[in-house]
């Protein structure tokens, strides 16, 4: 029997590279792997349906499910996580030394949709008592002018947003105070420290302790199948699901190598060791039983911001066939 031949479009993180590499293979699945950098995946699979499998945002995907065609179906497998505290930049003269200082700003975000501020803006209304709706949002691009949403969005009147113009970029607004902060993936290319600062300079301390209160590692990414591809071979699902947890597995059993570095940091071991100690053997789990409260928490955000018309329960999220494992 010939394997089904699928195209996958992720970027080559160490918790996937068992999959380019052939140390994994789903099991009937001839699988290509097309390295990208996550905006351009994201892009083309959300713009034109490129791949069969890709990485996509998981804000995105959420709103594709609203969609009348409904084009992806998402499984348990979350590539991408990040702590977003570090990821709030404030000008200088904004006079924002507090979360509460954001309350009346103009603030800067490449999309509206985008994963990571829907994070940041979930965390600082209930964490910091900033509301979603006491801003005023200013999308476009971060470095490059003339960045658009990826998908149409219908917001509540609540909330306030705003296009730059066609030469403008955020990150250069944000060092000239014509916006006062910004809520992004990525550093600023005017990120100095001293023009453009974050909101949590040391924020290392304040996600750990994010993560005690809450035991919520925010989910930026997941694994779609293009709807039509899975309708056709449902079986892919727990396929793909399962071979994308073997290959995280050799990731975690990489991690707890002491001989030598798996890494190029000079002190990899003792962050490992950190990490193990504070979140625990499986700190980034797959699956939806491990997640359940923070993809909850993420789709209640999502709502709160306007960019679902309802909170979206998490089983909805996700293959049927992922949503539990044969066990003997």
């Amino acid at each position: 029997m010939t394997d089904l031949k699928l195209t996958l479009g992720c970027w080559d993180y160490d918790r996937v590279s068992a999959l380019i590499d052939g140390r994994v293979r789903p099991a009937g699945i001839d699988l290509t792997f097309l390295n990208m950098i996550v905006e351009e995946t994201f892009f083309r699979m959300l713009r034109h349906h490129e791949f069969d499998v890709s990485e996509l945002s998981m804000s995105s995907y959420v709103v594709s499910l609203f969609k009348k065609d409904r084009p992806f179906v998402a499984i348990p497998v979350f590539p991408s996580r990040f702590f977003r505290h570090s990821c709030i930049y404030v000008n200088a003269d904004a006079e924002i030394h507090t979360p509460k200082d954001l309350i009346g700003k103009r603030v800067g975000t490449p999309e509206f949709q985008m994963t990571a501020p829907v994070w940041i803006r979930g965390i600082l209304d209930e964490h910091y008592g900033v509301p979603v709706d006491s801003v005023t949002y200013v999308t476009g691009g971060e470095e490059s002018p003339n960045r658009d949403e990826k998908l149409k969005l219908e917001l509540p009147d609540n909330i306030r947003l705003e296009r730059i113009g066609a030469n403008q970029t955020l990150a250069q607004m944000l060092a000239s105070g014509e916006i006062n902060a910004l809520h992004t993936a990525r550093k600023p290319s005017t990120f100095d420290g001293v023009r453009v600062k974050r909101l949590f300079p040391d924020f290392v301390p304040v996600e750990q302790a994010y993560w005690r209160d809450t035991g919520i590692f925010p989910i930026m990414h997941v694994i779609a199948i293009r709807r039509e591809v899975y309708e056709a071979n449902r079986w892919i699902a727990m396929n793909l699901f399962q071979a994308f947890k073997a290959a995280q597995k050799l990731t975690y059993d990489g991690l707890r190598e002491t001989a030598a570095l798996k890494g190029m940091l000079p002190w990899f071991n003792a962050h490992v060791e950190d990490t193990l100690v504070t979140m625990g053997d499986d700190f980034w789990p797959y699956g939806v039983a491990a997640n359940r409260k923070t993809l909850q928490t993420f789709l209640r955000y999502h709502h709160q911001c306007g960019l679902s018309p309802r909170v979206l329960d998490v089983d909805e999220m996700f293959a049927p066939e992922t949503l539990e494992e044969f066990v003997i």
